[in-house]
């Protein structure tokens, strides 16, 4: 269960990544594909016991309109395993949904250039599970960005003690479509 939790939240941080509220779908298409790294990540659910907390490069593409897709590795039990997830934009501007709208992702561009906020709401079983994760286009940390993530994890009431920064992976993928291998 706690790997689908990442699973999801490692895509629902990219997704939301492509709904800008202002901008039409090309230039969404074009300011948001690419690789983005996992700067920070935060959940009502506390996931710091699933420490060290690893994060692997994130590839957003758009392959038809309406549609997002991100690709990525996750870690589960010692073993790395590529995942893609596809997603539908929704009425709700800067929103996408995935299984069934069982789990929405929100994007949230930050005034601090090449960063965003991925919020994400999933719906199991009638429990509502919420992620936040802080998504930036460069593996440098950025602190201004950090600020920004905490400010608004505290007006979701989220706790800054969970917030996990995970240690970034496969940092050689940028620009091609096989990942190393430093698992």
């Amino acid at each position: 269960m706690q790997s689908l939790l990442l699973t999801v939240t490692l895509f629902v941080l990219v997704a939301v990544l492509q709904a800008q509220d202002d901008l039409p779908f090309l230039s969404e298409e074009k300011k948001l594909s690419g690789v983005w790294f996992v700067k920070a990540t935060v959940s009502d659910r506390n996931l710091t016991k699933l420490s060290p907390e690893v994060s692997f490069p994130n590839r957003v593409s758009f392959p038809e309109q309406g549609t997002l897709e991100i690709r990525t590795t996750i870690m589960s039990e010692g073993q790395c395993i590529k995942v893609g997830l596809r997603m539908q934009r929704t009425e709700e501007p800067g929103q996408y949904s995935s299984f069934s709208n069982h789990v929405l992702f929100h994007i949230h561009e930050l005034p601090v250039k090449d960063h965003y906020i991925i919020y994400t709401e999933i719906l199991l079983s009638e429990k509502k599970s919420e992620v936040v994760d802080l998504l930036g286009k460069h593996l440098k940390e950025n602190t201004e960005a950090l600020e920004e993530f905490k400010k608004f994890i505290q007006r979701k009431g989220l706790l800054q003690e969970n917030v996990m920064v995970p240690e970034q992976r496969g940092k050689r993928i940028l620009l091609t479509a096989h990942q190393d291998h430093n698992c």
